[in-house]
C-alpha cells in the first residue's frame, strides 16, 4: 500500500496523509517517516485511535520518550501524556494549555538530547482559538542571506529551563507548563544555532523565544538582537502554516526541521483536549 500524500502548497512544507492509523500504521511506518522527512509536518484527518494505537503510531517514527510527567501521563500507557486546560476538582487534568499565546519552541530543547519528532492527537477540540501554528524552520535557514549564514555558521547557544518556566509564568499570571520539582532542576545545556538533521542532511534554525538564555560567543544585548532577528524571519508568512484542529486529526512534526506555538484558546468557554507523544 503506498502512502496517499497531498502537499499542503508548492514550498513543500507539510502534508496531509489520507489513510486510516489505527489499522495501517506498523505497514505504512517506512513511508511515514520517509513523508516526515521531506515534507517535517504531517496531518492525519479523521482518525479513530485508542491509547495503544497512538503508541503504536509514535514508535513508527523512533523510541517513544517515557520521561513524562506522571501526573500527567495516561496510566499503562508510558510515553502518553494528556494536554488540556479542562479542570476538574480545582485542578487541571493535563499540562496547561493556556489562555495565552504560547511561545516558539522546539519541543525539549532543554534538554541534553533533542526530541526528534512529536505527536498530537486532538479529542476535544474548541469552536474558537487554539491553533497550532508550525514554522519551517528548514527553509527559512536556506533563505536567509549569505552573510547571516556566514555569522551564524559555528555558534552555539544556551537554553534554559530556569528561564523558560520564569518567563511562562510571568507571561501567564503565574501559570507554567514547567512541572516544579521535574524539570526545574534540568541544567543549562547547549546546542548548535544550526542544527544538521541527522537522516537528511538538511540544516534548520534551532531557536526559542523564551528557553534561549543566549549565544555563547555574544553578549546578552548581541544575543537578544540576533536572536529576534532569526525568530522574526523564521516566524515570518512564508515559512509558517497554522492548524485549525478537528477532532480525530493527528499531526506529527519534525522536531528537528520546525518551531512550533499553541494560539490563544479561552478556557472558560472553550474545552481542550489532545494527548501526546514524543520520540527520540
Amino acid at each position: 500500500m503506498s502512502l496517499p500524500l497531498r502537499p499542503l502548497d508548492e514550498s513543500g512544507f507539510g502534508a496531509v496523509v489520507d489513510c486510516n492509523l489505527a489499522t495501517n500504521a506498523e505497514s505504512l511506518a517506512p513511508q511515514l517517516v520517509a513523508a516526515l522527512h521531506q515534507h517535517r509536518l504531517l496531518i492525519v484527518p479523521r482518525q479513530h485511535l485508542t491509547y495503544a494505537d497512538l503508541l503504536t503510531v509514535a514508535s513508527c517514527f523512533g523510541a517513544v520518550d517515557t520521561s513524562v510527567d506522571r501526573r500527567y501521563a495516561v496510566g499503562g500507557f508510558p510515553g502518553l501524556t494528556v494536554i488540556s486546560n479542562i479542570v476538574e476538582d480545582g485542578e487541571h487534568i493535563g499540562i496547561y494549555d493556556g489562555d495565552n499565546e504560547e511561545e516558539w519552541h522546539a519541543d525539549n530543547s532543554f534538554k541534553p538530547e533533542l526530541t526528534s519528532a512529536t505527536m498530537l492527537y486532538s479529542v476535544i477540540t474548541p469552536a474558537q482559538g487554539g491553533e497550532t501554528r508550525f514554522a519551517d524552520a528548514t527553509r527559512a535557514y536556506a533563505d536567509l542571506p549569505p552573510k547571516t549564514l556566514q555569522r551564524i555558521e559555528g555558534m552555539r547557544a544556551v537554553h534554559s529551563i530556569e528561564q523558560l518556566g520564569v518567563l511562562q509564568s510571568q507571561a501567564s499570571g503565574g501559570q507554567s507548563s514547567i512541572a516544579a520539582g521535574s524539570l526545574a532542576s534540568q541544567p543549562e545545556v547547549e546546542h548548535p544555532l544550526v542544527l544538521t538533521h541527522p537522516a537528511t542532511g538538511a540544516r534548520s534554525l534551532l531557536l526559542g523565544s523564551m528557553v534561549i538564555s543566549g549565544i555563547t560567543t555574544l553578549t546578552e544585548k548581541e544575543s537578544r538582537v540576533l536572536l529576534d532577528e532569526l525568530l522574526a524571519h523564521t516566524t515570518s508568512a512564508p515559512y509558517v502554516y497554522s492548524h485549525r484542529w478537528n477532532q480525530g486529526d493527528l499531526v506529527v512534526w519534525d522536531n528537528l526541521a520546525t518551531l512550533h506555538t499553541a494560539s490563544p484558546c479561552d478556557s472558560s468557554r472553550h474545552r481542550r483536549l489532545l494527548y501526546r507523544a514524543a520520540v527520540r
